[in-house]
């Protein structure tokens, strides 16, 4: 259970996360309620996609139960398959962990019902899960995606009363604090007070309006920080995706809104996600990853940013040899000359 503080001290740790967003582009999850009933239907995909992104640099194999507590599957009424798909989840990325050597992480997550339930209910549905998670013999647990600072708190009581090892990390919304009106220094603060061993913020801001965040966090704590962004570009103005607005889709996407199925304009290059490795090492954030929307290629970005060579780097782009774009003084001057034209 030491290990990730063990492989933190030797240098950054990256946690490729996404499930949700890149399962639902291949066709194998539903937008909206965004269970993971993938991983009782087809694990097979949920595994290939663990595999993809530890080939691409991911220090980290994290089992595919976000959003598979209680009140999700009772949206769906399927509370019957809690177990299951827990169980399930957590075998497959077991499996795949052991054969890629990766760290293998359990994950909690943001119940949608603090407010409305006594944190004595949200405790329960968190110590199910993490039973399970312990029980398959996890390294860490993840508790993630908290807009309540109350129920990251309750995650990584649970987590810590189970004794493991626990990443917490806070979603902040438009106004810039977690929803008790917060600022997000002083909500890690308090995290890593209650006993998280890693403490940050993930998903909901892109890498630009995250940063600024981060560093705040990074002055405010002793141990180490995450930073997951979600790989879009988000903007002062629209500091979250889901405030990003596009005129040629706000007609057709649901609500009028880009979130979560008309994104795609919005999306970080590879390149935009390696100057954000760059620039979070730079201010002291050592555990690493992109959240919602995350595919391989940011992945292998990042780790190339951070001085890697994951095996996906034998693939990565050599430009020298296009016909028309490239520089091999073998190529047809007749073509180099045409990338004008292009």
């Amino acid at each position: 259970m030491a290990e990730l503080l063990d492989r933190l001290a030797r240098g950054p740790v990256i946690c490729a996360e996404g499930y949700l967003f890149e399962l639902e582009r291949r066709g194998y999850l539903q937008a909206g309620g965004f269970v993971p009933e993938v991983v009782l239907e087809h694990p097979e995909k949920v595994a290939e996609l663990h595999r993809e992104f530890v080939h691409a640099g991911s220090d980290v194999v994290e089992a595919f139960t976000y959003y598979a507590h209680r009140e999700k599957l009772r949206l769906i009424g399927r509370e019957e398959v809690l177990e299951r798909i827990n169980r399930q989840a957590l075998e497959v990325a077991k499996e795949v962990a052991r054969e890629t050597g990766a760290m293998f992480a359990g994950d909690i997550c943001n119940t949608n019902v603090y407010d409305e339930q006594s944190p004595d209910a949200v405790r329960a549905m968190f110590e199910e899960q993490v039973a399970w998670a312990a029980e398959a013999g996890v390294d860490f647990m993840i508790a993630e995606t908290f807009s309540w600072l109350g129920e990251a708190l309750v995650a990584t009581s649970v987590v810590k009363e189970a004794g493991l090892t626990v990443v917490a990390t806070l979603a902040i919304h438009k106004e810039g604090t977690v929803r008790e009106g917060i600022v997000p220094a002083e909500a890690c603060r308090r995290l890593e007070a209650a006993g998280a061993d890693v403490v940050g913020l993930n998903c909901t801001r892109g890498p630009d309006t995250l940063l600024p965040m981060l560093e705040e966090v990074r002055g405010a704590v002793t141990v180490p920080v995450a930073g997951l962004p979600v790989p879009y570009r988000t903007t002062d103005r629209h500091p979250t995706f889901q405030s990003l607005e596009d005129p040629e889709t706000a007609d057709l996407a649901v609500g009028g809104r880009a979130f979560p199925t008309a994104l795609d304009p919005f999306t970080c290059s590879r390149y935009e996600i390696a100057e954000f490795a760059r620039r979070a090492q730079e201010i002291g954030v050592d555990y690493l990853g992109v959240c919602c929307g995350a595919a391989p290629h940011h992945i292998r970005s990042l780790a190339e940013a951070l001085g890697r060579t994951p095996a996906a780097s034998r693939y990565t782009a050599d430009m020298s040899k296009h016909y028309s774009l490239g520089t091999d003084p073998s190529l047809r001057s007749a073509n180099q000359e045409f990338a004008e034209r292009l």
